[in-house]
């Protein structure tokens, strides 16, 4: 190898190693920042609670604080106190999902997702922490975490009913059930009604509160720590928050600070249509049906794990607006909750666009590939009922689509090839004037009617496939549990042990994709100086490198599609060798000698 491919090879791996540190850096397995702790209030003080406070004098408006007095200031974290009550569950289900209710706040402390495996198949999965803020509670600041107890009675349809009235006369009650449906699966939708009654001699102005959007943390170990966001959809777009907004931001490489870690997230929206808590495969969704929200709030907390390093989680609320309750009147809102895996067609269904957590791509094309391929591998799902056949089944429709144009582009590749020696002569010829041989070189491509982009077009049309397959494939739930041959899991990585000392895992799905590109990349025709194809040689190690702890989905995909493409390689080999012969134009053509 001659010292420019040195160079090039060189950097490309110091450039691949640099990122990887930095991105290291970056993962948020450190506790944010210390934050200021609020001094605990004293035994004088009132808890806090999500109910309506003591009717206020009339000097003030008649504005009566959604809580009783103790709550933190904006920004301001307080500590958790236990509950001077004892805190009851109750529980509903409707076979897909079953909600675990608490009379602390009113809301729900739990969601078991009865059909949904655990990691390693242990237990099933659950969305919120007990720890927390339950799912639904109604907060002034979501810093305080101390609730009010409610009083729990069990309706004749089945539904939960939380209620607490304060001694102002402001009653506050929740209603939690299953709308109906006729569908016999993936029955993931759960409705809250809140009703704020005034009960009280006198009009109350409730000021905004906040509506408890949950927590979510990984499911997986190893799942993509960016997946772990907040996110809420408002005019017409979809916007998040992840956990790795919150450690401290350093400018790449260099290590200078740009922003010191942050202890919350807290923006101002306008009317957001639904807030919602994720991670990269389950999410907690809350829809105001007959109300917007009005600010989005988070914070990271630890989630120790004995089986892997420490991770972050994320908890969340979204605000609503405050409103005026004149006596005997109910302000009345409803709220549908979706807790469960991001089906996207399920999702499609709820109608308030909520299929856009997905964000498989801000870029057209590429959300209508992922969506496309996405459609199309449960199609053949839903015939050959195994997930790693279907993806290889989708690989070859996809080749299938692009043969004919392969096979042009292995054409004009071994054209190519076969004009390498000419082109060579040129370029000893004019070696000390770059301009003049690129002229005739160009000049070379049209005599013999040679595209030299021929052959790149096709990895330009499976690029937006790639990466459709790339977004759509690391977040859908489909694939969790999916098992092919020796993989247990599709969505993970194919992990079959690891190297004694270095504990490296040895995933064989990439590395029969490298080694299936290592092969392609010797059997396709050399085209360029020999820097370049000395520098292609090392594609697919770089490849390999980026792409050895993806999904096992992927990586079948990929390597499946290498075997195809040697497939195609092979037969275009078998054809006769082009001969470089001159391309006469149609108006210059010899005449017939005349008789």
């Amino acid at each position: 190898m001659d010292r420019q491919a040195w160079i090039a090879v060189t950097l490309c791996v110091l450039g691949l190693i640099a990122w990887q540190v930095y991105m290291t850096s970056q993962a948020p397995r450190i506790a944010p920042a210390p934050t200021t702790t609020a001094a605990p209030p004293s035994p004088a003080a009132p808890e806090v609670s999500p109910a309506p406070g003591p009717v206020s004098s009339p000097s003030d408006g008649g504005r009566v604080p959604l809580l009783e007095a103790g709550a933190a200031s904006p920004g301001q974290e307080t500590v958790p106190t236990t509950p001077s009550f004892v805190e009851n569950f109750e529980t509903i289900s409707n076979g897909d999902m079953e909600l675990r209710l608490t009379n602390r706040g009113g809301g729900i402390s739990e969601v078991h997702l009865l059909n949904q495996k655990a990691e390693n198949g242990e237990g099933v999965v659950v969305l919120n922490s007990r720890e927390h803020l339950p799912i639904g509670a109604i907060v002034e600041q979501p810093a305080a975490p101390a609730l009010s107890e409610f009083a729990m009675e069990r309706q004749p349809d089945g539904s939960v009913q939380y209620e607490r009235t304060t001694p102002g006369g402001l009653a506050l009650r929740k209603r939690f059930m299953f709308p109906p449906t006729t569908k016999k699966k993936d029955n993931f939708v759960a409705e809250m009604q809140v009703d704020f009654r005034n009960d009280g001699p006198q009009p109350q102005m409730n000021p905004p509160y906040y509506l408890a959007l949950g927590t979510t943390v990984p499911v997986h170990s190893r799942d993509m720590t960016a997946y772990t966001r907040m996110v809420w959809y408002v005019n017409g777009k979809v916007k998040a928050i992840d956990v790795n907004w919150f450690p401290v931001q350093n400018y790449p490489l260099v290590g200078v600070q740009k922003r010191a870690a942050q202890s919350i997230y807290q923006e101002r929206v306008n009317a957001a249509d639904w807030g919602a808590m994720s991670n990269q495969f389950f999410t907690t969704i809350l829809t105001p049906l007959n109300a917007k929200g009005t600010e989005l709030w988070a914070r990271p907390f630890d989630v120790n794990r004995p089986d892997a390093e420490k991770l972050l989680g994320l908890e969340g609320a979204m605000g609503m607006p405050g409103f005026e309750l004149p006596p005997g009147q109910t302000n009345t809102l409803r709220f549908q909750i979706y807790a469960g895996p991001k089906l996207y067609n399920r999702l499609a269904e709820l109608g308030h666009d909520e299929a856009e957590i997905m964000n498989f791509s801000s870029f057209g094309l590429l959300r209508l590939v992922s969506q496309a391929l996405l459609n199309f591998m449960n199609l053949l799902h839903g015939w050959v009922h195994d997930y790693g056949l279907a993806i290889i089944l989708l690989t070859v429709c996809v080749k299938a689509v692009l043969w004919p144009l392969q096979n042009k582009a292995n054409k004009s590749m071994r054209h190519m090839a076969a004009l390498a020696p000419k082109m060579q002569g040129l370029k000893d010829k004019y070696k000390d004037d770059p301009t003049r041989m690129n002229q005739e070189v160009m000049k070379l491509y049209k005599e013999h009617g040679v595209n030299p982009v021929g052959g790149c077009l096709p990895m330009m049309i499976q690029l937006p496939i790639f990466l459709g397959l790339f977004n759509m494939l690391g977040q859908v739930a489909e694939l969790r549990n999916a098992s092919f041959l020796w993989v247990h899991d599709l969505s993970q990585p194919d992990t079959v042990a690891h190297i004694p000392v270095l504990g490296w895992p040895i995933n064989i799905l990439p590395l029969l994709m490298g080694a299936t590109q290592m092969w392609l990349m010797h059997i396709t025709p050399k085209t360029g100086d020999t820097t370049q194809q000395r520098v292609m040689m090392f594609m697919p190690l770089i490849f390999l490198f980026f792409c050895y702890n993806f999904a096992a989905a992927l990586a079948l995909y990929y390597t499946t599609q290498n075997l195809l493409t040697i497939l195609q390689f092979w037969q275009n080999q078998r054809q006769p060798v082009p001969v470089p012969e001159k391309v006469v134009p149609a108006g210059k053509r010899p005449r017939k000698a005349r008789l």
